[in-house]
């Protein structure tokens, strides 16, 4: 993976998509710490539906996505009827 100072990214932008493009992955430093990644189309598309999973998989998940807090049943709290 080359990294790229922001000025050179900016200044070099096609370069930039091209070695993105035919090498992979580039760096783009500000200030000398790493800030932002450049990734060809294919790889960031196959990295977003590999982080998300599909609504088939979370309703057949064994994990519990909340805590359902019941109250014992017969002991449900009721709003008082009104009269008509």
């Amino acid at each position: 993976m080359h990294t790229w100072p922001v000025q050179d990214a900016k200044a070099r932008f096609s370069e930039l998509l091209n070695a993105c493009v035919n090498e992979g992955p580039q760096v783009v430093t500000r200030r000398g710490s790493e800030t932002a990644v450049l990734v060809p189309i294919a790889e960031w598309k196959r990295l977003s539906n590999a982080a998300r999973p599909s609504l088939k998989a979370l309703l057949l998940s064994e994990e519990a996505r909340a805590v359902l807090v019941l109250p014992p049943r017969g002991h449900a709290k009721r709003r008082p009827t009104v009269a008509p």
